[in-house]
């Protein structure tokens, strides 16, 4: 589809200030089986949405998704989500970006980049439809000449993951070389069972909700983990990662066992080659904190540092913290010259001394001699769900790359669409473990 035919209109109204009107059709939904208003506004789009019967997805179908899912987010409780998008429609969604994803490797490469294309990174979603569906319009739609790479952090925390995670499958579905969705830490077993998306998937889908969970988290598993871009431009929902040097353990005697064992050095630490990630076993529930594939956890996990060198991150329990100096030389190193990351939000800046907070929805948190390290938070008045009356009121952001060489960012700040839906939390958000403080590791084993 040539760019020119693709038209940046949803049909079903989500704007930034909403008016009198809409605020009034606003009905309270939560996580019970609270019954809709006795006369919701009727849906922009057909509902239940339907597989096409040929299996190709076109703008108008993209359309027709997100204008019911906003629909749906704003007029039925949760329970009523099948009645909007029924399992046979999600089943034949996922498989087939699935099967699309799991073909991907691990580190995308984007190249073939015309002199009018421009690339759209963005970071963390975490559940907020609605500003996505205003990112989406605000950026423009993916186009042959409009692309975009998002870093993963689709769901938790907030109320719509399953809605978010789904409309960009869809988008991967129609577009799959000019959408590109990569692996956050929260598409994870063990931190959708902590931080909502899991109850989120039950309540919506009832009986079925253990096929749909289990499905999402099958397509989690295919997500690719980092891409470059233009050769100039490197992302990854959390950053840079170790080298796993390994050495031969002496051969055992008999015959049963001749196969040589690998031991991993473990006595110091260095950054990690491409060739190294594109080995990385990335089909795993829950990416490891110990033993040989450590680089999946270090590439969703890791956070810089103003401090120089490279060492565990403790504060979290699993990657690496890293410095400017470690900037430095991987940009050199591999001849880059920009490092788009996630992963922080404005709660997690709070508490990381020596970087700036995420007010705007971006820092430049490295600025060194090849280049820099830019951090992009996409969900603006973060998170949805707060224990203290004071919220952050932070604003979310986009970065868009445009030609000859795609590595002078340019970004664009938003605020959070106003009012939200109503929405109960799906995780217990006053009591539940900061998602930048140490991991419950015992849990995490559970969970895998």
């Amino acid at each position: 589809m040539s760019s020119e035919n693709i038209s940046n209109t949803i049909t079903s109204p989500t704007s930034r200030d909403a008016d009198a009107s809409s605020s009034t059709t606003t009905t309270p939904t939560s996580c019970d089986n609270r019954s809709p208003s006795p006369s919701p506004p009727p849906p922009a789009a057909p509902v239940p949405l339907s597989w096409p019967s040929d299996g190709k997805l076109s703008l108008e179908w993209i359309q027709h998704v997100m204008s019911a899912l906003d629909w749906s987010s704003r007029n039925l409780p949760p329970s009523a989500f099948p009645s909007v998008l029924p399992v046979p429609v999600f089943d034949a969604l996922v498989l087939t970006a699935s099967k699309i994803l799991h073909k991907e490797p691990n580190c995308l490469q984007i190249e073939t980049l015309d002199s009018d294309s421009t690339v759209v990174v963005v970071g963390d979603l975490h559940g907020q439809l609605h500003d996505l569906l205003y990112l989406l319009k605000d950026a423009g739609f993916p186009a042959q000449n409009r692309i975009f790479v998002f870093n993963g952090d689709y769901v938790d925390r907030g109320a719509w993951g399953l809605e978010t995670f789904l409309l960009l499958l869809a988008w991967k579905v129609f577009m799959p070389h000019r959408v590109y969705l990569l692996r956050g830490n929260h598409e994870s077993k063990y931190c959708t069972s902590v931080y909502g998306f899991e109850k989120e998937v039950l309540a919506k889908y009832g009986d079925k909700g253990k096929h749909v969970y289990r499905k999402c988290l099958g397509c989690f598993e295919g997500l690719p983990l980092a891409s470059i871009i233009a050769g100039r431009v490197y992302t990854a929902h959390g950053g840079l990662f170790r080298s796993i040097s390994v050495t031969p353990s002496k051969r055992s005697k008999g015959k049963k066992n001749r196969r040589i064992s690998l031991n991993p050095v473990a006595n110091s630490l260095c950054l990690g080659s491409f060739e190294e990630l594109s080995k990385a076993r990335r089909s795993v529930l829950d990416p490891p904190w110990e033993g040989l594939n450590l680089i999946p956890g270090d590439v969703l996990w890791s956070d810089p540092s103003m401090s120089p060198g490279l060492s565990p991150n403790k504060e979290r329990g699993i990657g690496l913290l890293w410095g400017p100096d470690c900037t430095e030389e991987f940009l050199k190193k591999f001849k880059l010259k920009l490092i788009i990351r996630s992963h922080e939000g404005p709660d997690a800046r709070e508490k990381r001394p020596g970087l700036a907070g995420m007010d705007e929805g971006y820092t430049i948190d490295h600025d060194v001699e090849s280049g820099k390290l830019i951090t992009v938070f996409s969900a603006p008045d973060y998170p949805q769900f707060q224990a203290t009356e004071e919220r952050y009121n932070n604003k979310g952001a986009y970065v868009v790359l445009k030609p000859p060489d795609f590595d002078d960012p340019e970004f664009h700040s938003f605020e959070a669409i106003a009012p939200r839906p109503k929405v109960n939390a799906y995780y217990d958000y006053e009591d539940v473990i900061d998602s930048d403080e140490e991991l419950d590791l015992a849990s995490m084993v559970t969970a895998s």
